[in-house]
């Protein structure tokens, strides 16, 4: 069995009151800190990821979407509302189909980034 591996720390104990001070003035409340941590929790599923990396790409209706990933409709639909309910996607009516984009550049930005580190 393998030991639980942890981070390397300090040899004695020194707290650096100036840099906690610095960090203690610039930390977020604990409400957009709960946010953003919701928000980082949406990309913890595949098939939302999926999706938004198709949606990176271009704009599609709910039934390209369904054909790409091998879905249903009504699975597509239930992630696309979670997405849309976080502001990472929206859509747009045109006759009977709805399209789905990317909401703004801030998730074009999520996407690329993280696609980089992962690729480092």
């Amino acid at each position: 069995m393998e030991k639980e591996s942890y981070a390397e720390c300090c040899e004695s104990r020194e707290v650096h009151t100036e840099l906690l001070k610095i960090v203690d003035e610039l930390m977020p409340d604990e409400e957009k800190l709960m946010d953003l941590a919701e928000l980082f929790k949406i990309f913890g599923d595949t098939t939302r990821v999926r999706i938004l990396f198709v949606l990176f790409e271009s704009e599609v209706c709910v039934c390209d979407l369904a054909e790409t990933l091998s879905m249903t409709q009504s699975a597509i639909s239930h992630q696309l509302a979670i997405l849309k309910r976080n502001k990472l996607v929206k859509s747009r009516r045109e006759g009977k189909s709805v399209f789905y984009s990317l909401a703004d550049d801030h998730v074009r930005t999520i996407i690329s980034q993280g696609m980089e580190h992962v690729n480092e």
